[in-house]
């Protein structure tokens, strides 16, 4: 089937309407469906309670904390049964560094990377530093924005605890050799922890084919709403005793979740992910996604296993991400050569990457072009987005640059917006001077 953005934005109030802006602030978090929205006002108007097997209310709760489990785990190849959701991935990646560190040594060593978003820096920097370990960091190339695989590798020693390194920049789109890296990591006898947020919108996710022990997602970056998720084999979350509550619950992957989960989240996690798997128009069409839960909460259907005519789940989800892939390839390789064509400096060089372009017009701030896009109706933010190792490492220091990232819905249209727009703020820019 044919990937049909102009299809998928009836699902998107924020696009509709004379004033709607053209948004290529995805990276940062997508728009939200009608089909999520509806899933999380379901949920808070429905009989819910802690979870159980007395009462309705009991039983919906847990409905819809073991389905956002099995959604998750279809998108990421995982065992649901090592889905671990937590307020953010930033919360969940702070509360297993403290765990992990527990039994690591003065002289053990951790490694990240210049490439990743802080988030996958400082939880192991911080804990590193509290147990007297070693924290070894792998350089970026900024002349081709890659992280060589053997910028990480190198660094392995029968010491390495852990290294920690993202499938995708949040930044420049560098998706680096993930699964070479943490084959050397397992090799070593060391964990992976793979920073999957900006990835996950992307591409068709495989956790035990990037080789990942952990890997942390941010639903809010794929349709879905602010919550995060961590996912590892549950053998291995059977080995780890995070800090809980004495009367909680001991049982993985739930004694690393502290307190009652947001219950409505969660029914819109399994919503954002029942969209993308219908993103190619197939008769699992995302708008069926809050109808189907509706009837297997009232126990009218049974969604065990979820395929169809058009396959599982998660074979609809890698057709429908390969596809989108396509699709934003294509409009990329558009807003690519217009910024060329504008003698912009593209930082975002890599191979292979995300729909993710970070760029500078000559002799123009990025905070005049991020607010003078605005002015046009296109929102394309500027900044370091947290990623403050990469931008210093590109000699953008603190500052960074604009970003432009394209999401689902994101169509031709959108991108005439965008070119249209940087042209009149370049033209602004030459009058003005």
């Amino acid at each position: 089937m044919t990937f049909d953005p102009t299809a998928l934005r009836h699902h998107f109030p924020a696009l509709a309407g004379p004033d709607a802006a053209a948004h290529f602030d995805g990276p940062g978090g997508t728009q939200t469906p009608t089909v999520v929205a509806s899933a999380i006002a379901d949920a808070l108007v429905r009989p819910v309670a802690n979870r159980g097997a007395v009462t309705l209310a009991e039983r919906n709760a847990d409905t819809l904390v073991v389905e956002a489990r099995r959604a998750m785990g279809d998108l990421l190849a995982t065992d649901p049964g090592g889905v671990i959701f937590g307020r953010s991935m930033t919360q969940l990646t702070m509360d297993m560094a403290r765990t992990l560190s527990r039994d690591w040594q003065p002289g053990d060593e951790v490694i990240v990377t210049r490439l990743d978003h802080d988030a996958n820096i400082r939880p192991w920097v911080t804990a590193a530093e509290r147990v007297g370990a070693v924290v070894r960091w792998a350089a970026v190339d900024p002349a081709t924005s890659e992280l060589p695989t053997t910028a990480v590798t190198d660094l392995i020693t029968d010491r390495t605890k852990l290294v920690a390194v993202t499938a995708a920049s949040n930044l420049i789109g560098t998706m680096p050799d993930v699964a070479a890296i943490t084959a050397a990591a397992r090799a070593a006898g060391a964990l992976s922890y793979v920073d999957a947020v900006h990835y996950t919108a992307h591409a068709a996710v495989d956790r035990a084919g990037l080789g990942a022990d952990f890997l942390a997602c941010s639903p809010y970056k794929f349709c879905g709403p602010h919550v995060g998720a961590l996912a590892a084999d549950p053998a291995l979350l059977e080995t780890l005793r995070p800090d809980k509550l004495v009367p909680s619950t001991d049982t993985v992957p739930e004694r690393f979740e502290l307190g009652t989960l947001p219950y409505e989240l969660l029914a819109g996690t399994t919503a954002a992910v029942d969209f993308l798997a219908g993103m190619l128009g197939t008769d699992d069409d995302p708008g069926d996604a809050v109808a189907s839960r509706r009837a297997f909460l009232s126990g009218a259907v049974d969604l065990e296993g979820d395929s169809g005519s058009n396959g599982s789940r998660r074979e609809r989800l890698v057709a429908a991400m390969e596809a989108m892939a396509d699709h934003e390839l294509e409009l990329r390789a558009h807003i690519e050569d217009a910024l060329l064509e504008l003698g912009a400096t593209v930082f975002s060089r890599a191979a292979r990457r995300t729909p993710t372009l970070l760029f500078e017009l000559p002799g123009i701030a990025s905070s005049e072009v991020y607010a003078g896009l605005a002015a046009h109706g296109v929102n394309a933010p500027a900044g370091n987005f947290y990623a403050l190792e990469c931008s210093r490492t590109l000699g953008l220091g603190d500052v960074g640059a604009v970003r432009v990232g394209l999401a689902p819905y994101s169509d031709a249209s959108d991108v005439d917006r965008l070119v249209t727009a940087l042209k009149a703020v370049v033209h602004a820019a030459r009058v003005g001077a």
